[in-house]
């Protein structure tokens, strides 16, 4: 079987690795001319660290970021709402990671142009696609121009948010929902903070600010990647996604946000680079896959960075498509089986994240306790504060009890 990827992002390499691990013959590529370690922090979920490895990829990635040790909410003074510990300090099998995404991407590219059945192609974007009975054959254009065409048994577009191949099967959708929220993002190095392996989420739904180490610590500092959040409802340039930031456009509101422990301003004024990101998603959508074409990845279902989600997501649409073509030898009947168990469970995590996710407890806290409190079970009772905790891990696939029930391939 031969299966072509378009996108070389975390979800197509990761499925082009689990696809090779089975004997399949993958071909991605990829519209940028070059792949380079791009991008800001982003975090790994047990449920995807023990897929990666199992692709014997997770001691590199714990060498390149930081095994996160505890999840802390604060409210915009500081004052502590909940405290978790995550992967294995939690019990999981596996940890929890928390990494530049840039230093993934490149882990999964060494690793595809190291698999035998996996080649990697750039310069080479997606431009169409036709079926025929026995397979599909791709369209893919250079930036200068030039075209060529290549066949396969499936096609399975992991092209990102504003995905053509989504775009052909949905004419009408449009561009991507805005939340009214934007994001401003950047790594700073700076001082440990807590217990070196820390991530933090203070404020409520529309002022935010959350950070992590996405290294070890080396001469007293640590790479913090670090978002600061507001509520805007009115959006300028809403086709530019990553255009840099301008301090001024959000520091002013932060700069009381000094808890002694950290200091917010402090690390924004001396981030490298910021950079501007919009709040946004799409709708989920009744049906991924047309015959040999499917959806994984942002190109199914984009949902907001709430609850560390998006990459760990796209990760389990490459474990679940490697499960569905080694169940069905028709690729058709594969493609199916992988959208029946991926499209239910995505589909209501991008909801669940519309509703904040777990972060509800830190806007419970501010409508409850607006100006503080001196004890949070007087504002918020342990036991509701578990729940939220425990519902969001249940729907996003990462509770032990699921995690436990899954039989190893």
């Amino acid at each position: 079987m031969r299966v072509i990827v378009a996108g070389a992002g975390i979800t197509g390499l990761t499925t082009a690795l689990e696809l090779a691990r089975i004997g399949i013959q993958v071909e991605v590529h990829e519209a940028a001319p070059q792949l380079s370690p791009l991008g800001v922090g982003i975090n790994l979920l047990p449920h995807s660290v023990r897929i990666l490895h199992e692709l014997g990829l997770r001691e590199t990635l714990l060498s390149k970021g930081v095994e996160t040790r505890e999840l802390v909410y604060f409210n915009r003074l500081g004052q502590r709402i909940w405290q978790e510990p995550r992967g294995r300090w939690a019990g999981y099998e596996q940890p929890q990671i928390s990494l530049h995404r840039g230093a993934l991407q490149m882990t999964l590219l060494d690793a595809a142009r190291a698999t035998a059945g996996v080649t990697v192609t750039t310069d080479s974007r997606l431009v169409g696609f036709d079926q025929e009975s026995e397979g599909v054959t791709a369209h893919f254009a250079t930036a200068a121009g030039e075209r060529r065409s290549v066949q396969g048994d499936v096609l399975i577009a992991c092209d990102g948010i504003h995905s053509a191949t989504r775009r052909s099967f949905y004419p009408d959708e449009g561009a991507p929902i805005y939340a009214g929220r934007i994001l401003w993002r950047g790594v700073t190095h700076a001082k440990p903070f807590l217990s070196g392996a820390t991530m933090i989420m203070a404020g409520w739904q529309d002022q935010k600010f959350v950070c992590y180490p996405i290294e070890t610590e080396k001469d007293g500092l640590q790479p913090i990647n670090w978002i600061a959040e507001l509520t805007r409802p009115d959006l300028a340039n809403r086709e530019d996604w990553n255009r840099p930031g301008v301090l001024a456009d959000f520091l002013p509101p932060f700069e009381s946000w000094d808890f002694g422990w950290l200091n917010a301003p402090e690390l924004i004024r001396n981030a490298e680079r910021v950079f501007e990101y919009p709040l946004v998603d799409r709708n989920p959508v009744d049906r991924w896959t047309f015959g040999r074409v499917t959806l994984a990845g942002d190109a199914a279902h984009p949902m907001y960075p709430i609850g560390s989600n998006g990459a760990s997501q796209g990760i389990l649409d490459a474990r679940a498509l490697s499960e569905a073509f080694r169940a069905h030898a028709d690729p058709q009947a594969a493609l199916a089986a992988y959208e029946a168990v991926r499209r239910p469970a995505t589909g209501a995590i991008v909801l669940a994240n519309r509703g904040n996710g777990p972060e509800q407890c830190m806007q419970l806290a501010h409508e409850r306790a607006p100006d503080g409190f001196a004890d949070i079970e007087d504002v918020i009772p342990r036991e509701e504060l578990e729940a939220i905790s425990a519902r969001y891990k249940q729907v996003a696939g990462f509770s032990k009890d699921a995690l436990a029930s899954k039989a190893r391939p």
